[in-house]
Protein backbone atom coordinates (compact mmCIF):
# COMPACT_ATOMS: atom_id res chain seq x y z
CA UNK A 1 0.00 0.00 0.00
CA UNK A 2 0.81 3.55 -0.73
CA UNK A 3 -0.03 6.44 1.80
CA UNK A 4 -0.43 9.71 2.12
CA UNK A 5 0.04 11.14 6.38
CA UNK A 6 -0.37 13.67 7.55
CA UNK A 7 1.17 13.98 11.42
CA UNK A 8 1.24 16.38 13.79
CA UNK A 9 4.78 17.96 14.30
CA UNK A 10 5.69 19.97 17.49
CA UNK A 11 9.71 20.94 17.67
CA UNK A 12 8.92 21.61 21.83
CA UNK A 13 5.99 22.29 24.42
CA UNK A 14 6.86 25.77 23.67
CA UNK A 15 6.90 25.70 20.12
CA UNK A 16 3.93 26.20 17.61
CA UNK A 17 3.10 22.66 15.77
CA UNK A 18 1.14 21.94 12.85
CA UNK A 19 0.57 19.18 10.42
CA UNK A 20 3.28 17.79 7.86
CA UNK A 21 2.36 15.68 4.64
CA UNK A 22 4.18 12.19 4.57
CA UNK A 23 4.36 9.73 1.53
CA UNK A 24 5.19 6.21 2.76
CA UNK A 25 5.07 3.55 0.12
CA UNK A 26 4.90 -0.18 0.01
CA UNK A 27 3.08 -0.68 3.18
CA UNK A 28 2.13 -4.51 3.86
CA UNK A 29 -1.06 -5.18 5.58
CA UNK A 30 0.12 -7.13 7.95
CA UNK A 31 2.58 -4.26 9.39
CA UNK A 32 1.50 -2.79 12.91
CA UNK A 33 0.81 1.06 12.87
CA UNK A 34 3.90 1.86 14.39
CA UNK A 35 5.85 -0.68 12.08
CA UNK A 36 4.77 1.29 9.46
CA UNK A 37 5.61 4.55 11.56
CA UNK A 38 8.94 2.87 11.81
CA UNK A 39 9.44 2.55 8.24
CA UNK A 40 8.86 6.16 7.64
CA UNK A 41 10.76 6.96 10.34
CA UNK A 42 13.67 5.08 8.81
CA UNK A 43 13.22 7.22 5.12
CA UNK A 44 13.04 10.60 7.12
CA UNK A 45 16.78 9.40 9.05
CA UNK A 46 18.51 8.27 5.48
CA UNK A 47 17.04 11.25 4.17
CA UNK A 48 18.86 13.69 6.98
CA UNK A 49 15.36 14.64 8.72
CA UNK A 50 14.02 14.53 12.21
CA UNK A 51 11.83 11.59 12.34
CA UNK A 52 8.45 11.38 13.97
CA UNK A 53 8.75 11.25 17.97
CA UNK A 54 6.00 8.88 19.55
CA UNK A 55 5.62 6.63 22.48
CA UNK A 56 5.59 2.88 22.72
CA UNK A 57 6.96 0.40 24.79
CA UNK A 58 5.56 -3.39 24.70
CA UNK A 59 3.86 -3.58 21.44
CA UNK A 60 1.56 -6.18 22.75
CA UNK A 61 -1.25 -4.08 23.91
CA UNK A 62 -0.44 -4.01 27.75
CA UNK A 63 1.64 -1.16 29.13
CA UNK A 64 -0.84 1.98 27.48
CA UNK A 65 2.10 4.42 26.01
CA UNK A 66 1.36 3.84 21.99
CA UNK A 67 -1.68 6.33 22.27
CA UNK A 68 -2.40 8.55 19.03
CA UNK A 69 -5.51 10.04 17.64
CA UNK A 70 -5.47 8.55 14.11
CA UNK A 71 -8.15 9.85 11.50
CA UNK A 72 -10.05 11.77 14.51
CA UNK A 73 -10.82 8.78 16.85
CA UNK A 74 -8.50 7.80 19.76
CA UNK A 75 -6.16 4.75 18.62
CA UNK A 76 -7.53 4.52 15.10
CA UNK A 77 -10.82 2.70 13.69
CA UNK A 78 -10.39 -0.40 15.50
CA UNK A 79 -10.97 -1.03 19.38
CA UNK A 80 -7.41 -2.22 20.49
CA UNK A 81 -4.61 -0.13 21.56
CA UNK A 82 -2.41 2.03 18.75
CA UNK A 83 1.04 -0.66 18.54
CA UNK A 84 -2.47 -3.63 18.26
CA UNK A 85 -3.81 -1.63 14.66
CA UNK A 86 -2.86 -3.48 11.49
CA UNK A 87 -2.66 -1.81 8.38
CA UNK A 88 -5.26 -4.03 6.85
CA UNK A 89 -7.81 -1.80 8.28
CA UNK A 90 -7.19 0.54 5.98
CA UNK A 91 -6.67 0.91 1.71
CA UNK A 92 -4.24 1.67 -0.87
CA UNK A 93 -3.88 5.43 -1.62
CA UNK A 94 -5.90 6.75 1.69
CA UNK A 95 -4.91 9.43 3.91
CA UNK A 96 -4.50 9.06 7.42
CA UNK A 97 -4.57 12.06 10.16
CA UNK A 98 -1.99 11.47 13.30
CA UNK A 99 -2.53 13.73 15.95
CA UNK A 100 -1.63 13.37 19.67
CA UNK A 101 -4.13 13.38 23.06
CA UNK A 102 -5.77 16.94 22.80
CA UNK A 103 -6.16 17.69 26.03
CA UNK A 104 -4.97 20.53 28.82
CA UNK A 105 -4.21 17.70 31.04
CA UNK A 106 -1.70 15.72 28.51
CA UNK A 107 0.62 18.73 27.31
CA UNK A 108 2.77 17.63 24.44
CA UNK A 109 5.86 16.84 24.63
CA UNK A 110 6.99 16.62 21.01
CA UNK A 111 5.10 15.22 17.81
CA UNK A 112 2.72 12.71 19.40
CA UNK A 113 4.24 12.58 22.95
CA UNK A 114 2.37 14.10 25.69
CA UNK A 115 2.54 14.27 29.27
CA UNK A 116 0.48 12.00 31.21
CA UNK A 117 1.88 12.02 34.38
CA UNK A 118 -1.11 13.38 35.41
CA UNK A 119 -2.31 10.01 35.66
CA UNK A 120 0.29 9.26 37.56
CA UNK A 121 -0.17 11.64 40.26
CA UNK A 122 -4.27 10.31 40.38
CA UNK A 123 -2.98 7.09 41.44
CA UNK A 124 0.00 8.49 44.15
CA UNK A 125 -3.37 10.35 45.79
CA UNK A 126 -5.06 6.99 46.94
CA UNK A 127 -4.66 3.99 44.17
CA UNK A 128 -3.01 1.44 46.53
CA UNK A 129 -3.97 -0.19 49.37
CA UNK A 130 -2.63 -1.03 53.21
CA UNK A 131 -0.15 -4.35 52.99
CA UNK A 132 2.26 -5.47 56.02
CA UNK A 133 5.83 -5.52 55.26
CA UNK A 134 7.24 -8.97 55.00
CA UNK A 135 7.04 -12.28 53.15
CA UNK A 136 4.02 -12.16 50.98
CA UNK A 137 0.55 -13.53 52.28
CA UNK A 138 -1.01 -16.79 51.36
CA UNK A 139 -3.34 -16.51 48.79
CA UNK A 140 -6.53 -17.92 49.90
CA UNK A 141 -5.99 -15.96 53.40
CA UNK A 142 -8.58 -13.54 52.18
CA UNK A 143 -12.02 -15.03 50.95
CA UNK A 144 -12.86 -12.26 47.72
CA UNK A 145 -16.43 -12.91 46.76
CA UNK A 146 -16.53 -14.26 43.19
CA UNK A 147 -18.89 -11.37 42.01
CA UNK A 148 -16.48 -9.04 44.02
CA UNK A 149 -13.14 -10.59 42.03
CA UNK A 150 -14.92 -10.34 38.57
CA UNK A 151 -15.35 -6.59 39.08
CA UNK A 152 -12.11 -5.97 40.40
CA UNK A 153 -10.64 -8.02 37.91
CA UNK A 154 -12.64 -5.80 34.63
CA UNK A 155 -11.72 -2.62 36.08
CA UNK A 156 -7.99 -3.62 36.77
CA UNK A 157 -7.53 -4.19 32.87
CA UNK A 158 -7.18 -0.65 32.50
CA UNK A 159 -3.91 0.18 31.49
CA UNK A 160 -3.80 4.27 31.76
CA UNK A 161 -3.48 5.05 28.14
CA UNK A 162 -5.55 8.23 28.23
CA UNK A 163 -8.02 6.84 25.52
CA UNK A 164 -10.51 7.75 26.89
CA UNK A 165 -9.28 11.40 28.06
CA UNK A 166 -8.69 11.88 24.21
CA UNK A 167 -11.60 10.60 23.12
CA UNK A 168 -14.05 12.74 25.53
CA UNK A 169 -15.40 16.19 24.43
CA UNK A 170 -14.43 17.74 27.92
CA UNK A 171 -11.40 15.54 28.18
CA UNK A 172 -12.70 14.08 31.17
CA UNK A 173 -10.63 11.08 33.13
CA UNK A 174 -13.87 9.95 34.86
CA UNK A 175 -12.93 6.39 33.36
CA UNK A 176 -9.90 6.31 34.36
CA UNK A 177 -10.35 7.43 38.01
CA UNK A 178 -13.04 5.45 38.06
CA UNK A 179 -11.51 2.34 37.07
CA UNK A 180 -8.69 2.43 39.38
CA UNK A 181 -11.27 3.68 42.30
CA UNK A 182 -13.62 0.21 42.11
CA UNK A 183 -11.02 -2.49 41.06
CA UNK A 184 -9.84 -1.40 44.64
CA UNK A 185 -12.76 -0.63 46.67
CA UNK A 186 -14.82 -3.94 46.17
CA UNK A 187 -12.07 -5.97 47.22
CA UNK A 188 -11.30 -6.61 51.21
CA UNK A 189 -7.59 -5.51 50.96
CA UNK A 190 -8.87 -2.22 49.80
CA UNK A 191 -11.77 -1.28 52.35
CA UNK A 192 -8.98 0.55 54.66
CA UNK A 193 -8.69 3.27 52.32
CA UNK A 194 -11.78 2.82 50.77
CA UNK A 195 -13.06 6.34 51.84
CA UNK A 196 -10.19 8.37 51.69
CA UNK A 197 -9.35 6.82 48.11
CA UNK A 198 -12.34 8.49 46.07
CA UNK A 199 -12.28 11.28 47.83
CA UNK A 200 -8.67 11.83 47.44
CA UNK A 201 -8.37 11.00 43.55
CA UNK A 202 -11.34 12.64 42.21
CA UNK A 203 -9.88 15.62 44.15
CA UNK A 204 -6.49 15.31 42.31
CA UNK A 205 -8.23 14.60 39.15
CA UNK A 206 -9.77 17.51 39.34
CA UNK A 207 -6.84 19.54 40.43
CA UNK A 208 -4.87 18.53 37.45
CA UNK A 209 -7.57 20.31 34.91
CA UNK A 210 -9.51 17.01 33.85
CA UNK A 211 -12.55 18.34 32.41
CA UNK A 212 -16.28 17.33 33.84
CA UNK A 213 -18.37 13.99 32.81
CA UNK A 214 -21.53 14.54 30.90
CA UNK A 215 -22.37 11.03 30.20
CA UNK A 216 -21.73 11.13 26.47
CA UNK A 217 -20.17 7.59 26.55
CA UNK A 218 -17.49 8.53 23.93
CA UNK A 219 -14.56 7.49 26.36
CA UNK A 220 -15.91 3.51 26.98
CA UNK A 221 -16.39 3.31 22.96
CA UNK A 222 -12.96 4.17 22.28
CA UNK A 223 -11.39 2.25 25.85
CA UNK A 224 -9.27 -0.82 24.13
CA UNK A 225 -9.93 -2.55 27.20
CA UNK A 226 -13.56 -1.77 27.21
CA UNK A 227 -14.52 -0.37 30.93
CA UNK A 228 -18.28 0.10 30.85
CA UNK A 229 -19.56 3.16 31.52
CA UNK A 230 -21.40 2.22 34.81
CA UNK A 231 -18.00 2.34 36.11
CA UNK A 232 -18.50 5.99 36.29
CA UNK A 233 -22.03 6.01 38.28
CA UNK A 234 -20.51 3.38 40.94
CA UNK A 235 -17.53 5.75 41.11
CA UNK A 236 -20.13 8.95 41.63
CA UNK A 237 -21.87 6.86 44.04
CA UNK A 238 -19.06 5.90 46.25
CA UNK A 239 -17.11 9.37 46.01
CA UNK A 240 -21.39 10.67 47.42
CA UNK A 241 -21.39 7.64 50.14
CA UNK A 242 -17.76 8.52 51.57
CA UNK A 243 -18.93 12.98 51.64
CA UNK A 244 -22.12 12.01 52.86
CA UNK A 245 -20.01 10.20 55.64
CA UNK A 246 -17.90 12.42 56.44
CA UNK A 247 -20.40 15.62 56.73
CA UNK A 248 -18.31 17.47 53.44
Amino acid sequence: MNLTLRIWRQRSPEDKGSMVTYRVEDVSPEMSFLEMLDVLNEDLILRGEEPVAFDHDCREGICGACGMVINGQAHGPERTTTCQLHMRHFSDGDSIDIEPWRASAFPVVKDLVVDRSAFDRVIQAGGYITAPTGSAPDAHATAVPKAAADYAFEHAECIGCGACVAACPNGSAMLFTSAKINHLNVLPQGAPERESRVLDMVSAMDEEGFGGCTNTGECTLACPKGIPLQSIADMNREFLRASTKRGR
